[in-house]
């Protein structure tokens, strides 16, 4: 049963941590309107700034975060990374400058390079005989969650243009109290 609830609370992690990445698409025109980005140069240039922060906070971090989860334990990691991504949505949620925008992205990149512990957590819990499914489980679940974010964060913007921020952060802190 344990072990049960350890992979659904990984693979709505890493879910969560794919939506992470796609929620921004949708409403990228208007964050960037509503930071100072007044043509589409200037905001193609600053949200390219963005994407860059966020790719560059999980390449730069995630082998720093594999680390600490060698060292302190997977759950504590995971449990501080999805608290992290609860609290980076509420500040890009608030946000009307380009640099807490930045800040932002870059701490969602620093939480979201979770990924090599979620899987090695995986690794851990899993039988010989069940990794292969586990991790094909764990293919899913990005999957799922590359889709959603899109998709999720175009339904919330008709109601606002922080709306898909303020749902991430509630997914995050609901996964992480689960």
């Amino acid at each position: 049963m344990f072990k049960d609830r350890a992979i659904i609370f990984i693979l709505l992690t890493l879910m969560v941590d794919a939506i992470g990445v796609g929620i921004v698409f949708p409403i990228m025109p208007d964050l960037m309107e509503r930071v100072g980005a007044n043509d589409t140069g200037q905001g193609a240039f600053w949200g390219g700034l963005l994407m860059t922060a966020y790719a560059g906070g999980l390449f730069l971090f995630g082998p720093i975060v594999g680390s600490i989860s060698d060292a302190v334990g997977r759950r504590p990691v995971l449990l501080l990374a999805l608290t992290v991504l609860a609290i980076d949505y509420v500040i890009m949620a608030l946000a009307t400058n380009f640099w807490l925008l930045f800040f932002g992205r870059t701490l969602a990149g620093l939480a979201g390079a979770t990924y090599v512990t979620a899987t090695a957590y995986v690794a851990d819990i899993s039988s010989p005989q069940e990794k292969a499914a586990n991790f094909g489980l764990i293919g899913a679940a990005f999957g799922i969650g590359f889709v959603l974010g899109p998709a999720l964060g175009g339904l919330a913007a008709e109601l606002s243009v922080t709306a898909p921020f303020w749902i991430a952060a509630f997914l995050c802190a609901v996964n992480a109290l689960f």
